[in-house]
């Protein structure tokens, strides 16, 4: 969500894909990383941990992935903060998740410049959080037998360049940009409400309104409009963009008694269903 970015709140629920990372004991430092993208996640969380710690690197780190990180699931965020985990437990290191926020958000600071840390916190604490910038709230919610489902658009969005492009623009036009975060941030506040008051007609109708505003700031495409418009059409109480935009997934809040219905419309829209438990 972008207006996370900007210190509005956004609400984020986990997905059953893993990332899992081992540490061993090695004679120079090595890391095997199959998802290249990882890599400098890796890098900078190790760099950073042994400085923070006064520990050596004389380590061998291996990454291996139930998902591919074109997806949008936030796999940098999930490989940075296992690795911060890995390393502190085989330094048997005492770490809390507070301090694992931190860090794992300093790492995906440094290398890409901008982002709300969002998906560190998803990654840290899982089920469904409501979230403000910076860690400044992480609130769990209560949430129950919530029910979504994923489509991908078939296109690999770069969040950091469509969150850079946004900023530039809304550097030109404030106000307007400002008008269109307010209404996400209220949005949000009562889904966090119809959410744990488990109201999916209400959620469903929020998540609409908030696709519509996302459409406003330029950042959905034709493809992800045409699989939330199909969704609904089949059944769905809602859908919208989940991310960043500009690619990736959109997500659709259905009834258990239309998700072959609203499976089949994303799939005819040109989009693929992802099989991913949530809230988890």
């Amino acid at each position: 969500e972008h207006a996370v970015v900007y210190g509005y709140p956004c609400i984020v629920t986990t997905v059953s894909s893993r990332i899992y990372v081992e540490v061993e004991k090695s004679n120079k430092f090595k890391v095997d990383a199959p998802q290249v993208k990882d890599l400098k996640f890796v890098l900078k969380t190790v760099r950073l941990f042994c400085e923070k710690y006064k520990v050596d690197n004389k380590i061998l780190i291996k990454t291996k992935s139930d998902f591919s990180s074109k997806l949008g699931f936030g796999s940098s965020s999930a490989v940075t903060v296992a690795t911060i985990k890995a390393l502190s437990l085989f330094y048997k290191i005492e770490i809390s998740k507070k301090e694992v926020f931190d860090m794992g958000y300093k790492v995906i600071r440094e290398i890409q410049k901008i982002g709300s840390g969002f998906d560190i916190a998803s990654a840290i604490y899982g089920k469904t959080i409501y979230y403000v910038s910076g860690g400044q709230i992480i609130e769990t919610l209560s949430v129950k037998d919530l029910s979504l489902v994923i489509g991908y658009s078939g296109i690999k969005a770069d969040t950091a360049s469509i969150v850079k492009n946004l900023e530039f623009r809304i550097h030109n036009s404030e106000s307007e940009y400002k008008k269109i975060f307010s209404k996400i941030g209220k949005i949000v506040e009562e889904a966090k409400i119809s959410l744990v008051n488990s109201d999916w007609k209400k959620t469903g109708e929020l998540m609409n309104q908030n696709h519509k505003l996302l459409q406003e700031l330029g950042v959905s495409t034709e493809k992800l409009d045409n699989m939330c418009f199909s969704a609904v059409s089949a059944g769905a109480y809602g859908a919208k963009l989940s991310g960043a935009g500009g690619g990736d997934c959109m997500i659709a809040l259905t009834p258990k008694n239309k998700i072959k219905n609203v499976e089949s419309a994303i799939i005819n829209a040109g989009g693929e269903i992802i099989n991913a438990k949530i809230n988890v």
